[in-house]
């Protein structure tokens, strides 16, 4: 079985990371698997990237190009939107070349892939979902607006009040490409996105499966504390609280607003912040305690060391896919205290490897932080942390069930779709 892993980047962003993970699970059960990237950052010989110069360039220029339909709409929020109108031909070209029996679509936006280029495919595809894009009209996460499940339009996310505007006909694209597709095969990684993925517009007669994503417990582990705290230069006589994410303190969706309101209810001052995925801002705000701006941190070894320095991690998503901070984190054995919504229900259980908080109750917020930190039986909620994670979302065991699947889809490539009440069962 010969499996080729598409995604805009190999070990860059959340998604692009993921991949990559799912990439080398597989390699280390025996599959036959390479991966096609449109950005790549590794030195990985079973990674193909841009192979010219100029490829190189134009994958740089590609994310820029795409987006230049939103650029009408000058009121449109800070989130993603999409339009797909703009794909590398070179991308199918290479598909065909490579010749594998199953697709593994990701994360492909950023010019990669245009939405009607998958209909050229005729070969099973499975494609994990990482964000709501495949079946909205263009934006990643919809903010509660549930336009993808009839029709979009009037884009609360583009800050349009047209009907007919670009969300309505990246829609109607969509679904035109899919209808005439029947291997197509939707993963989830998490309940919650699976879930949405069925009730979407798009996807409504698709397969549709909820895998999470993996991580390597080999790497992700608990290191002494001490020592991780040496490393980053951090206080070793304060109860240190974690928060990080691609755009950290920028993008509202991460909820650092909803921390900050948090914290400054705290009242145990006997703590300090730590942020990563954003530098200091020229005004940073003031919690009463001190913060530490750790800037972007890529590596693995870094973000291990960074994980089991603290004491707590706070992932205040509104909206999440999965949490794979928050799954980062556990599995170096360190808690974790989430709002109890979408992706993080599958992750976080309740003071049990952490805390979930009412959504989007900051007081509650404050109360699980305050929780944790305080907990009698801490070490416990740090060894459960670790176990569930090694449990469920270890490399090896998540490989085993998208093996599974992928030789389900190519034993019964026209099964039907998998009732609703199945989406959460485990393949």
């Amino acid at each position: 079985m010969k499996v080729l892993i598409v995604n805009m980047s190999d070990i860059m962003g959340g998604a692009g990371r993921a991949a990559y993970r799912l990439h080398r699970s597989l390699l280390a059960s025996g599959i036959d698997s390479q991966m096609l990237v449109q950005q790549k950052d590794s030195d990985d010989f079973t990674v193909n990237g841009p192979a010219t110069k100029v490829n190189k360039i134009m994958g740089h220029l590609r994310p820029y190009i795409d987006t230049i339909p939103t650029r009408f709409y000058k009121d449109r929020a800070v989130a993603l939107f999409s339009p797909a109108w703009f794909g590398s031909s070179n991308i199918l070209k290479k598909i065909r070349e490579i010749g594998p029996d199953i697709i593994h679509l990701h994360w492909i936006c950023n010019g990669m892939i245009k939405i009607e280029a998958l209909s050229k495919i005729n070969i099973p595809i499975v494609w994990t979902l990482h964000d709501q894009w495949a079946f909205t009209g263009g934006c990643h996460y919809d903010e509660g607006c549930n336009g993808y499940k009839k029709k979009c339009g009037a884009c609360p996310v583009l800050r349009s009040k047209k009907e007919n505007d670009l969300s309505a006909r990246g829609l109607s694209r969509k679904n035109k490409t899919f209808l005439g597709l029947k291997n197509v095969n939707v993963v989830g990684v998490s309940s919650w996105l699976a879930n949405c993925a069925k009730e979407s517009f798009v996807f409504r007669d698709n397969r549709i499966t909820n895998l999470p994503n993996p991580i390597d417990t080999k790497i992700y582990k608990p290191i002494n504390k001490h020592m991780a705290r040496e490393l980053y230069n951090l206080p070793f006589d304060k109860k240190l609280i974690l928060f990080g994410a691609m755009g950290a303190v920028g993008d509202p969706r991460k909820g650092f607003k909803e921390l900050s309101d948090a914290l400054h209810v705290l009242n145990n001052k006997d703590v300090e912040l730590v942020i990563f995925g954003s530098s200091e801002p020229p005004k940073p705000k003031n919690f009463g305690f001190k913060t530490h701006y750790m800037g972007h941190v890529y590596d693995d070894a870094s973000l291990v060391a960074l994980y089991s320095s603290v004491d707590v991690m706070i992932v205040p998503s509104l909206q999440e896919a999965f949490g794979q901070t928050a799954s980062e984190s556990m599995s170096c054995g360190t808690p974790v205290v989430a709002f109890a919504t979408t992706g993080l229900l599958d992750i976080v259980e309740h003071k049990k490897t952490g805390y979930l908080a009412q959504p989007f109750d900051v007081v509650d917020l404050k109360n699980g932080i305050d929780w944790v930190l305080n907990s009698s039986n801490y070490e416990y909620l740090c060894k459960n942390a670790r176990s569930k994670v090694v449990r469920e979302f270890d490399g090896a065991v998540v490989a085993n069930k998208y093996i599974k699947l992928y030789k389900d889809v190519l034993n019964n490539p026209l099964s039907e779709t998998i009732a609703p009440q199945q989406i959460n069962t485990t393949i």
